[in-house]
């Protein structure tokens, strides 16, 4: 039974994806994520629900809009594979339990903040309350109210040592070094784990940007780097795979 249901969130993560796709370019145009209905991106033609099947619609469409033959960006698919795939591990991780409602809003948070920061450079401030009160809220009924407090606290923490180290490197770098949006999502992602965990999940973070990172580049020199997706990535990681370094609670 336990291999239906993860193919149940596997379809569910597909679907999932797809709405994700659409909220993280609307929120980083300022668009409005009800109304109007599904369009093109390019000739703005409003797509039939057929065109908007997850991955099918894609690979039937031949990665072009029906009606102006523009080519659709790979990041749809891509995102609603992800999104499936985490999904699916998600569950098989961890079953039915609160573990998996957080796990599935730092898979959730994972694609926003790859379609909004690595196409737009922006993690609207939308997405960090809206996931801030999701995960609090999680967090009450995970770890009781005396405790959810105390990682509320600890996102606030993760928050001031993240500020303080872009002043740090504003300073030393004459340039912006991280974006606000990367601090207010630390508060949010502060909020899963304890804090030692979460620098431990920094840490994962920064190894896998790094490559990327030296690679974009060494390609382009003026490009920029986003780390939103990294950060979650590397919290979503240390949560799935279940590390524990030792629970130290600080405060």
């Amino acid at each position: 039974m336990r291999e239906v249901y993860t193919i149940l969130f596997y379809v569910f993560g597909l679907v999932m994806g797809s709405f994700y796709s659409l909220v993280g370019f609307r929120l980083a145009n300022s668009l409005s994520i009800v109304f109007p209905g599904s369009f093109c991106d390019d000739c703005k033609k409003k797509l039939k629900w057929y065109h908007l099947i997850p991955i099918f619609s894609y690979i039937f469409l031949k990665g072009k809009c029906k009606y102006c033959g523009k080519k659709i960006s790979v990041f749809y698919p891509v995102a609603e594979l992800l999104c499936g795939t985490l999904f699916a591990v998600s569950f098989y991780s961890f079953g039915f339990s609160y573990e998996l409602v957080i796990a599935i809003l730092l898979s959730s948070l994972f694609i926003i903040t790859m379609i909004t920061d690595l196409n737009y450079y922006i993690i609207p401030d939308q997405i960090n309350i809206i996931f801030a009160i999701l995960i609090f809220v999680t967090n009450i009924f995970r770890l009781g109210l005396k405790t959810s407090l105390i990682y509320l606290l600890y996102g606030l923490v993760m928050f001031g040592i993240m500020y303080l180290l872009m002043l740090l490197g504003n300073l030393i770098f004459k340039e912006e070094s991280l974006g606000g949006g990367d601090i207010k999502l630390l508060f949010v992602l502060g909020m899963v784990l304890p804090i030692v965990l979460s620098f431990v999940s920094i840490v994962i973070a920064t190894l896998i940007a790094f490559p990327i990172a030296l690679i974009i580049y060494l390609k382009n020199k003026d490009k920029a780097i986003p780390f939103g997706p990294f950060l979650v990535a590397g919290f979503l990681l240390t949560f799935l795979l279940k590390i524990d370094v030792g629970t130290i609670y600080i405060f």
